[in-house]
């Protein structure tokens, strides 16, 4: 009967799923298995789903079926004051009702790897290609006009989401004040970010009291302000940054502590249904 219930509260939801991994596109770790699992999960409980990833060099078009959606490609993106041109590929999972959409760009993604180059340096401009990434998923879901009532971003190039949806896109009709919940995972990415994150950010005439997380900016600061802007977090493991644990503590956030483990579906279920939508 509980589950009955649960299929029935699921069933015309839309979740939207934003990632920096998913398989079968990048190898199984924590990330990539939850964002593929959770999306999968959701649609056999009567929901919609859609994942967004960016379009990494590192993944093989031609294995993977990916093609590029041209009504949804041909716009630039805005990014400190340049402009990038956005590229839409898309691809489904085999056997799976689900498609991915891949956020590209020839400057930020091509030839690339995911945070770090041939030398394992992290890349410069990460910050940059975060800001591509965040208004990139979100200007392919205004053209696909589909408002999702979830948005559950996983790793930190999906970081600045949350931010730009309270903010840049607080007016925006297809976002009809959907709830963002972010997952933290213990083996998130150590190292600065380019100082000038915030003057970027900035241009984009966002001035959030949540930037001041970004006084020296690293990327456990990219966590920081990902649950500052969200209504939901999710703890995946155990190893959590402490001065995030006291963060969301302090800001009164509904907090799931879950991983990928037996029970994950109906952990999962249950956040959504009663933390999130209630």
């Amino acid at each position: 009967m509980i589950e009955f219930k649960r299929k029935g509260f699921m069933t015309g939801k839309k979740i939207l799923f934003v990632s920096s991994e998913v398989i079968p596109y990048l190898p199984n770790n924590d990330i990539s298995t939850l964002s593929y699992n959770l999306p999968k999960m959701i649609n056999a409980n009567g929901g919609q789903t859609r994942i967004f990833i960016p379009k990494y060099g590192i993944i093989n078009e031609r294995r993977h079926q990916l093609h590029e959606v041209i009504r949804l490609s041909g716009m630039n993106l805005i990014i400190d004051d340049i402009d990038m041109p956005l590229i839409i590929k898309v691809a489904s999972i085999p056997k799976e009702r689900m498609q991915v959409y891949f956020i590209d760009n020839d400057e930020y993604f091509k030839n690339r790897g995911l945070q770090t180059n041939e030398n394992r340096k992290l890349y410069n401009d990460n910050d940059e290609r975060a800001i591509f990434f965040a208004k990139g998923v979100i200007e392919t879901i205004k053209k696909l006009n589909w408002s999702p009532d979830i948005i559950h971003v996983h790793g930190w190039i999906a970081y600045l989401l949350p931010l730009y949806i309270k903010e840049y896109y607080k007016y925006e009709p297809i976002l009809n004040n959907p709830k963002v919940v972010v997952s933290i995972y213990g083996n998130e990415l150590e190292g600065n970010l380019n100082k000038e994150i915030v003057k970027k950010i900035q241009f984009d005439e966002i001035n959030s009291d949540t930037l001041n997380v970004f006084k020296n900016p690293t990327y456990l600061d990219l966590s920081k302000n990902a649950i500052l802007n969200s209504d939901g977090v999710v703890f995946v493991d155990d190893k959590v940054d402490e001065s995030l644990s006291k963060l969301v503590k302090k800001e009164e956030k509904p907090l799931l502590k879950c991983g990928f483990n037996e029970n994950f579906k109906e952990e999962y279920l249950n956040f959504y249904s009663t933390k999130i939508l209630n």
